[in-house]
């Protein structure tokens, strides 16, 4: 398997052992999604592979509503390995179509939070059915147009600039 942390080492802080710093390096308490992976807490699982295993949101938006994770501790998107990332997309897309079909839902809602928002330190896909007039208001606000032109371009240079100088993505080019 290939490692699943990239792009920072391992703090001092941060035990081995598969616990969390939470208030410096004395306090630690469990992951609790590591706990699920490594069978120490409950949880209904729907899928387990070598990589990732899939079980049942114990607060779910919907009925169905699953939850993804890498079985090796990550806690966010861009620490996942590359070679891993795909499999992670092909597997939600599995679970989309599963979870789908078994709610009789007219689609779905996938989220990743990525620290904002994350109430679980260690990274997991939502994959949450979906029925047209569910109630669910899934809002993306406020917004914050641009000013100008010219502050899209910045925006853009900007993002693109960082884009070229990511390491290990050289697969990656952003449009000259």
């Amino acid at each position: 398997m290939p490692p699943i942390l990239r792009g920072r080492p391992r703090h001092p802080a941060e035990p081995a052992d598969g616990t969390l710093a939470i208030h410096g390096p004395t306090t630690t308490r469990p992951c609790a999604f590591c706990a699920i992976v490594d069978g120490t807490a409950p949880a209904e699982i729907v899928l387990r592979t070598e990589e990732l295993v899939g079980f049942l949101d114990t607060k779910p938006l919907f009925h169905g509503h699953v939850l993804l994770v890498p079985t090796t501790h990550v806690e966010t998107y861009d620490q996942l390995d590359p070679g891993a990332v795909a499999d992670l997309a092909r597997t939600v897309q599995k679970v989309q179509r599963a979870v789908e079909s078994a709610m009789g839902a007219d689609g779905s809602l996938l989220i990743v939070n990525n620290v904002v928002s994350q109430s679980v330190p260690h990274l997991h896909q939502h994959v949450i059915p979906r029925r047209r007039r569910d109630g669910l208001r899934f809002w993306l606000g406020p917004r914050h147009p641009y000013g100008s032109a010219g502050e899209v371009r910045a925006t853009g240079d900007a993002i693109r600039t960082a884009l070229d100088a990511s390491p290990g993505d050289d697969d990656v080019t952003p449009p000259g």
